[in-house]
């Protein structure tokens, strides 16, 4: 099982599994709870920065492992994810507020869009040795 954890891309699926549910739940759970209160678009931005904060941690120390400046590749995944989520919330924003979608299913094919992009970012860019 160890040498099979070591395969990086195999990590990252591991990881984007966790990461995944981890902002799939953060963006529902944040809905339901200020649906009422809030615009999808500024819930989506809370729900953005607490899954971009989680999603660097985690490919941090266990998918890329890498030794560099915390602070540096935290900006640097700000820059992929940044753009990442300025496309979800749009998404979001079109699917739930203009097509009338629920929130459940807008969020999975957004994943669904974002995650092949997301990867190559966080290997060519974030954690690039």
């Amino acid at each position: 099982m160890r040498k099979i954890l070591e395969r990086k891309p195999l990590r990252y699926l591991i990881a984007g599994g966790w990461n995944t549910i981890f902002g799939y739940g953060v963006t529902v759970g944040l809905y339901a709870l200020m649906a009422d209160k809030l615009h999808i678009a500024l819930i989506a931005t809370i729900a953005n920065i607490l899954a971009i904060t989680m999603s660097f941690i985690v490919y941090k120390l266990f998918v890329f492992k890498t030794q560099g400046n915390w602070l540096l590749e935290y900006a640097r995944s700000y820059i992929v994810y940044g753009g990442m989520a300025i496309l979800s919330i749009i998404f979001l924003w079109i699917f739930v507020d203009i097509l009338g979608w629920q929130i459940w299913y807008a969020q999975a094919v957004v994943i669904l869009i974002t995650v092949g992009v997301s990867y190559l970012g966080q290997k060519s860019f974030t954690f690039k040795q």
